[in-house]
């Protein structure tokens, strides 16, 4: 929508850019006929200069007694100062509905982010902030970005138009607060900078000490200050990446595997994990009627005595059990909403 605005008020600009500057080449070169050798180039510009800009000096070229000239000069008058006046007010309008359209879009975005609750907080814009916030998006969960460079929350518009953002610095508390985090359920620090991302961890956590926070770490030497700075996880993208190199050369039909599966723009599935309330405890798993969901696939269930895998339908939920599931983004919060219904 923006970018269509931005276009239409830049067509209409220059439409009416050269309309002007036809009228005011076109007029010079009408002044320079009738005034013959008598005035300069500079003089009929001149001329038709302060008849369009109504400026109302006296006349450059002397047309007295030339019925022709002072009908061609109010005609100019005429047009120029329209031409003139729809291009001051085109460029008003372009600064105006900008700073207009500016303004509304924050207000409604703090708004939302004011409704928002159990959703996340990305901080960061960088490469590995983008990959949080696609993911999040393709997942239909709920986030709030906090960025500071201008240039990337460009990006960050152009690529997600329905994101909502904070400007800001993630090391201040205040920034933190209008991202909503008391009401948050997870933020990513997500910055280039791991003292950064010490420093938004260490606040996060005073200010929210139940949420959960997942830090990047560059320097592998800063990860156990992250964890005690408040840190729930820290992940190391190098770490990561050699491991994802790993992977390629020995198991590459599985990577393959997992590509095509976050690719698959139809299905889009994901490995899910679905904690269960303690309500459930004492069923069994299929009290859970997880088959009428045909696109989950139960993969594992974790207790707090370990991992059970491919669980049969006669496996008794225990207290703090969770699931471990293949599904799609619509069937997972369809079995979360059965989980929390049945409370």
């Amino acid at each position: 929508m923006k970018g269509y605005i931005t276009s239409k008020l830049l067509k209409k600009f220059l439409v009416a850019g050269t309309a002007l500057l036809i009228v005011v080449f076109g007029a010079t070169a009408v002044y320079w006929v009738i005034a013959g050798d008598s005035y300069s180039m500079l003089d009929c510009l001149y001329m038709t200069v302060i008849t369009i800009s109504t400026i109302g000096y006296s006349e450059i070229i002397d047309l007295s007694g030339n019925n022709f000239g002072r009908i061609f000069t109010m005609i100019i008058a005429f047009t120029g100062v329209g031409i003139l006046t729809y291009v001051i007010s085109t460029i008003t309008s372009f600064t105006v509905e900008g700073e207009l359209k500016a303004t509304f879009r924050r207000r409604k975005m703090e708004k939302k982010i004011e409704r928002l609750k159990d959703h996340y907080i990305v901080c960061g814009v960088g490469q590995v902030g983008l990959h949080i916030i696609n993911e999040l998006y393709a997942t239909g969960r709920n986030s709030v970005v906090i960025a500071q460079d201008r240039e990337r929350i460009s990006r960050l518009e152009e690529r997600f138009p329905e994101q909502v953002y904070v400007e800001g610095d993630p090391i201040d508390d205040t920034v933190l607060k209008k991202a909503g985090i008391e009401k948050a359920l997870g933020l990513f620090a997500a910055m280039d900078d791991d003292n950064k991302n010490l420093v938004i961890s260490l606040s996060a956590r005073q200010i929210n000490p139940n949420i959960k926070v997942v830090a990047s770490c560059h320097n592998n030497m800063n990860a156990e200050k992250m964890k005690k700075a408040g840190a729930t996880a820290v992940v190391s993208p190098t770490l990561i990446g050699g491991l994802r190199m790993a992977s390629e050369m020995i198991r590459p039909t599985v990577v393959t595997f997992l590509d095509t599966m976050l690719r698959d723009t139809n299905k889009n599935l994901r490995i899910e994990e679905t904690p269960l309330l303690d309500s459930f405890e004492g069923k069994q798993l299929k009290d859970l009627n997880l088959k009428q969901y045909k696109n989950t696939l139960l993969l594992a269930v974790r207790t707090k005595i370990g991992w059970i895998y491919s669980p049969n339908d006669t496996t008794t939920i225990a207290k703090g059990t969770s699931l471990i599931i293949m599904t799609t983004p619509q069937e997972r919060s369809a079995i979360e909403k059965f989980v929390l219904k049945n409370k």
